[in-house]
């Protein structure tokens, strides 16, 4: 592999420490940026720039285990060298680990830290020669953080909320390496999809339908959809399957009124669109709701939907019981999508948990009367988190002409899907 691949990521990891970016929206910029490197570079890049910051609190782990100098007092470059060293030793086989080594080496040399050359080579070499049996911490909750690289009161939360196994469960499939959801137009038959299956499959694609919604496929082995037969005539769209079940959930009618109020990018509002007579789609500034009317002129479904910015927290008399359904996914920890987007856990506290659950009930307060009496609001997250889900519907029946008709959690780990959790409530008079 080419040193420079190497040092792309090294850049890449610099830019996440120093400037506190979000990862996944670094990393395809990254990858447009040198779209000219062959799928193999590209794929590289990916996965150990992805790697260090999934794994990072293991490898941080290890550095300290065997490093005189503690991680959080390295210099930057050095801290970014030794973990993308170690993450090539435990976790990418097709890498020798003396190439791992001494591609370190090379690094710190070029970026002029000559100095330090023995010491890094000295620390990958050692990892490298016990990580069969690489020490682990005996505390049961910091042996959890360290193992699936997860911080300790997130592991606490769940401990707590889910017990033991189910946790277990839960880290493990978010450590996975996730396949892309896609979902087909709905109102396209079987042997429709077949045809543009057949043609991805040629293209060395592995497409597996989903065993919760048939129109919903996970692709693995793609270097990115918008190449894929299909994407410019707007025959399938990404959408992971939670986010698809939560809409079907909703159980539209093609004479339903429809507002989704959180909307960009717009997934629920194309599928919404599909089996509503009208859909009016809103979120909170120019830039996400150009996303959502790109995605309508891609899939077709203009003439469905109408746009507008619109904050959701502001209450808008207008709209008072126009609406049969509402679609409320709310901003929230992202705790069920970060195998996806592995660097929320760093970003997330235990003090944004609870300014976010005042932002959804402000939402909730500015909203629920958008919904007709006998219609529905379907209240959803991303995230596993109880409070901002079960404990939230709850406090909607409390305070809001609303009973719960069904809810549903889903953890990653027991449904191939993201961490996702939805509540249908019905308006009543009251």
């Amino acid at each position: 592999m080419a040193e420079n691949t190497r040092e792309i990521v090294l850049d890449t990891l610099l830019e996440v420490e120093r400037n506190h970016v979000f990862f996944h929206q670094l990393i395809k910029s990254v990858l447009d940026k040198y779209d000219y490197l062959d799928s193999q570079d590209k794929r590289f890049i990916k996965r150990l720039a992805e790697g260090c910051v999934e794994r990072q609190i293991e490898l941080d782990y290890y550095l300290n285990q065997y490093s005189a100098v503690p991680v959080r007092k390295m210099k930057p470059l050095i801290r970014c060298v030794l973990r993308m060293g170690v993450y090539q030793i435990l976790y990418m086989d097709k890498i020798p680990d003396a190439a791992a080594c001494n591609e370190a080496v090379k690094l710190a040399v070029k970026r002029k830290f000559v100095n330090l050359k023995g010491f890094v080579n000295g620390v990958l070499r050692k990892i490298a020669r016990d990580k069969e049996k690489l020490p682990m911490p005996e505390d049961k909750l910091e042996y959890l953080s360290v193992k699936y690289s997860m911080p300790e009161w997130i592991v606490a939360m769940w401990l707590e909320e889910y017990g033991r196994e189910d946790t277990r469960r839960i880290l493990e499939a978010l450590a996975d390496i996730h396949p892309i959801s896609v979902r087909f137009r709905k109102s396209m038959t079987q042997q429709q999809r077949e045809e543009y299956l057949e043609q991805w499959r040629d293209e060395g694609v592995i497409a597996t339908r989903s065993e919760e919604i048939p129109y919903v496929y996970m692709l693995e082995a793609v270097d990115g959809v918008s190449s894929l037969a299909g994407f410019e005539e707007g025959a399938f769209t990404v959408q992971d399957v939670s986010s698809v079940i939560c809409v079907e959930a909703a159980n539209l009618k093609s004479t339903d009124k429809c507002m989704d109020i959180c909307a960009a990018p717009g997934g629920k509002t194309m599928l919404a669109a599909e089996m509503a007579a009208e859909v009016l789609a809103r979120d909170v500034s120019e830039h996400k709701v150009e996303l959502i009317i790109q995605n309508l002129e891609r899939m077709q479904l203009t003439d469905k939907v109408v746009t507008e910015v619109w904050d959701a927290t502001v209450e808008d008399e207008t709209k008072h019981g126009q609406m049969d359904v509402v679609l409320m996914d709310v901003p929230c920890s992202g705790l069920g999508v970060m195998g996806k987007k592995r660097d929320i856990k760093y970003h997330v506290t235990p003090e944004s948990l609870e300014s976010l659950t005042e932002l959804q009930k402000q939402i909730v307060d500015s909203s629920w009367q958008y919904v007709k009496v006998g219609g529905v609001l379907i209240y959803s997250t991303c995230t596993i988190h109880k409070k901002e889900n079960q404990e939230m519907a709850g406090w909607i029946c409390e305070n809001y002409p609303f009973e719960l008709e069904e809810e549903r959690q889903i953890l990653p780990g027991f449904v191939k899907a993201d961490g996702f959790y939805y509540a249908r409530l019905r308006r009543i008079a009251r």
